[in-house]
């Protein structure tokens, strides 16, 4: 699991004093660097390797101003070029939001999916939320 605390900025805050809903994929992708660093340690984008296939986020509780927010990370499924990212947003102990989110192994010059490598695979293993999982595709 990787975990990231995120300070909310007035700015994103909306008219009843909530967390507002716009902010919470940018927070999720925020929280999804060290992901990125594992595909692309260097994290240009003239070596960028991944894709974004498709994102949901459930709303669960509100969320405010004045608390910071913890965001955790983890792999759900690995398969043969994607892998899904579960994510949740705490606030004082309580979920705020749930995440989930497809990224697909990419080859832009190809313009084609391609098959996580091995050592790639490994270190995302390691980061697998076990209780619920759905599979793993054995490398």
């Amino acid at each position: 699991m990787f975990s990231m605390k995120i300070t909310p900025r007035f700015g994103e805050i909306d008219g009843l004093g909530h967390v507002n809903n716009t902010v919470m994929p940018t927070w999720f992708e925020l929280a999804r660097n060290p992901l990125f660093s594992i595909f692309n340690p260097e994290q240009t984008v003239k070596n960028w390797n991944l894709i974004l296939a498709r994102f949901e986020v459930d709303f669960v509780s509100q969320m405010y101003y004045n608390g910071d927010v913890e965001i955790r990370t983890w792999i759900e499924r690995i398969g043969n070029s994607s892998f899904e990212v579960v994510q949740e947003a705490y606030q004082k102990g309580r979920v705020g939001a749930r995440g989930k989110t497809v990224l697909v192994h990419y080859d832009f010059k190809e313009q084609k999916s391609t098959r996580i490598p091995d050592v790639i695979r490994k270190q995302l293993y390691e980061h697998l939320k076990l209780s619920d999982a759905k599979g793993v595709v054995n490398f």
